[in-house]
């Protein structure tokens, strides 16, 4: 990876932009190269310093940020988009998603995962928020967005679609140990094995994939 990853963020509140701008700058991994309130001047700000990700708000005024995301790669294919959202926007998120956004962060994310999924993002792979629900990880897995990702086959052994289906109900890998007679230890490297093969960073990942190859059912998470 390079020394440090350019940034252009765009919400249109000045506050909570200021606050990112802010912890971004105690960051070595990443540089803030520009800011934007709403749609026009993203694409502006976009055309100007050409960055390798754009942070951005899904509900801005004028130009929103799912039409704005349409026009940047459509002038930018190489960019890399990840959406900001509230909760309750789950069916906005998707449009992002299908829209060409690799990511998606809720707002009161803290550092490291805004930091995870920067990253995660600019090395050519998904991120998906932590605190995804089994709803919109149900509406992701329905939509039109293509993650890519690998075709399971025989990429994992009985023992861990076992795990998957118990990481996927939210089991601590204590839990999973006592309910597999495994060592809690055991049960960490299963699922570090298990995220590495799936390429992604977290459960939201994991529950995504599961769903999308027919790993889990939507039922097995109630």
């Amino acid at each position: 990876m390079k020394n440090s990853i350019s940034l252009v963020i765009a919400d249109d509140h000045e506050i909570f932009r200021d606050g990112l701008a802010l912890m971004l700058a105690k960051q070595d991994t990443v540089k803030l190269v520009g800011q934007a309130g709403n749609g026009q001047e993203l694409l502006k700000v976009v055309k100007d310093k050409r960055p390798d990700i754009v942070l951005t708000d899904i509900k801005m005024p004028g130009m929103d940020g799912i039409s704005t995301a349409k026009l940047l790669l459509q002038q930018f294919p190489g960019l890399k988009i990840i959406a900001l959202s509230m909760y309750e926007e789950d069916d906005l998120i998707v449009e992002m998603l299908e829209a060409g956004a690799k990511g998606y962060l809720l707002k009161n994310a803290d550092k490291r995962e805004i930091i995870e999924a920067i990253v995660t993002v600019f090395e050519g792979n998904i991120f998906y928020c932590k605190h995804t629900t089994a709803h919109l990880a149900s509406l992701i897995v329905k939509s039109k967005f293509d993650s890519r990702a690998k075709d399971p086959g025989a990429l994992f052994t009985d023992r861990e679609r076992e795990i998957i289906r118990l990481i996927c109900r939210q089991h601590t890998a204590q839990e999973i140990g006592e309910l597999l007679f495994l060592s809690k230890r055991t049960v960490e490297g299963y699922r570090t094995r298990i995220l590495e093969k799936m390429e992604v960073k977290n459960t939201a990942g994991v529950v995504i994939f599961a769903l999308k190859h027919n790993i889990i059912k939507e039922e097995d998470l109630l």
